[in-house]
């Protein structure tokens, strides 16, 4: 063979080995793209997962304390209704406390002098009775009247606390 021929010989090999190389590369390409294309859709769908699922978390939990927070306020506005029904109880337990004490006094005294024990009303038992014998009915505001037996205010000086019970008495000495 010629040297011309088998230059031209492999020069043609030569040629048909780099487009041989080419063509498998660029196969290759195809292949790798394809795979990565599909591991990245893959990766989308894993995070999409992972997002709802985090999001569904996050609602959940949001509902949870807004449902504790329904449950702390319906509680803290019971306890304070209690607590303030409380307070108007003992305040008008305090007022019947201190009315009781005007009357059960008034009654002591006429008591007394109608056993002839006192003389410190003004004024006959029946003035004080009245012509019937029956105790008038009179309205009046206890709260700063003093208590007859000790003189002292009914309430405490400002007038929102009970004064101190007194040891029990004996209504008949």
């Amino acid at each position: 063979m010629s040297p011309g021929t088998v230059k031209l010989a492999l020069v043609g090999a030569l040629a048909l080995l780099l487009i041989t190389a080419v063509s498998i590369w660029q196969v290759q390409d195809w292949r790798y793209g394809g795979q990565l294309a599909q591991q990245a859709l893959l990766h989308q769908s894993n995070l999409s997962t992972l997002s709802n699922a985090a999001a569904a978390k996050i609602r959940t939990d949001q509902d949870k304390r807004l449902a504790l927070e329904q449950r702390l306020s319906a509680s803290d506005q019971s306890h304070h209704e209690a607590l303030t029904n409380a307070q108007k109880n003992q305040a008008r337990l305090r007022d019947l406390l201190a009315t009781a004490d005007l009357r059960l006094s008034v009654l002591l005294d006429v008591w007394q002098i109608r056993e002839g024990r006192s003389t410190s009303c003004r004024g006959s038992p029946k003035a004080a009775a009245g012509s019937d014998g029956q105790l008038p009915n009179h309205s009046v505001d206890i709260r700063h009247q003093p208590n007859r037996r000790s003189g002292r205010p009914l309430l405490g000086s400002n007038h929102d606390e009970p004064s101190q019970p007194k040891a029990h008495r004996s209504l008949f000495r």
